[in-house]
């Protein structure tokens, strides 16, 4: 029975962990996508920036992933 908790515990943790980054992801490319779309001329820059912030928010769907086997460990 403990053994089932902690495999649900994990998935929350790991389903948790990433839901938080995916909503982030949607919102950080919509803004990109507008600011191209009304200066082009900044596209290269907010391409940048862009990319940054999705290294950043990936890092905490990746720090999600290591908690759930450091929970299930």
């Amino acid at each position: 029975m403990e053994g089932d908790i902690g495999v649900i515990g994990v998935g929350l943790v790991f389903g948790l962990g990433t839901l938080g980054p995916g909503i982030g992801l949607g919102m950080l490319i919509r803004g990109a996508i507008e600011s191209m779309a009304r200066q082009p001329e900044a596209a290269g820059m907010v391409r940048t920036t862009m990319f940054i912030g999705i290294a950043v928010v990936e890092a905490l769907a990746l720090l999600g992933f290591v908690l759930a086997f450091i929970i299930n460990a």
